[in-house]
């Protein structure tokens, strides 16, 4: 992920790209080029994923059997790497998620405490 020269853009906690990765993979196959921008266009441009933090992650959830990947053709007739999730992709996901649901929840908790006034 970058933030460079958009200010308003966030750099993401580690974890948080695959996470992103998989639920961007959920509706079906997609290419790298088309995962960033998927993200970054679902992020209303908040987030964009750099190649050097991409190919890496997909390696990585590769690794992990979580993704698989297979030759095709682009929209624009090139030759790329598809990727989808496999059933032990879909199930992360879930975990994946339910982690990052706690752990927002818990943050809120620490940074808007119930009985302290809004600043």
């Amino acid at each position: 992920m970058s933030t460079r020269d958009i200010p308003d853009r966030v750099e993401l906690l580690q974890g948080t790209l695959d996470l992103l990765i998989l639920r961007t993979l959920l509706p079906g196959q997609a290419h790298g080029h088309a995962i960033a921008k998927a993200i970054e266009l679902q992020s209303e441009e908040v987030l964009q994923v750099e190649q050097g933090s991409l190919y890496p992650a997909l390696h990585r959830l590769l690794k992990r059997g979580w993704i698989t990947a297979a030759e095709g053709i682009s929209e624009n007739n090139r030759k790329a790497k598809f990727y989808r999730l496999t059933p032990k992709g879909r199930k992360q996901l879930i975990v994946e998620t339910s982690k990052w649901d706690r752990l927002t929840e818990a943050i809120a908790r620490i940074l808007r405490p119930a009985n302290e006034p809004t600043p």
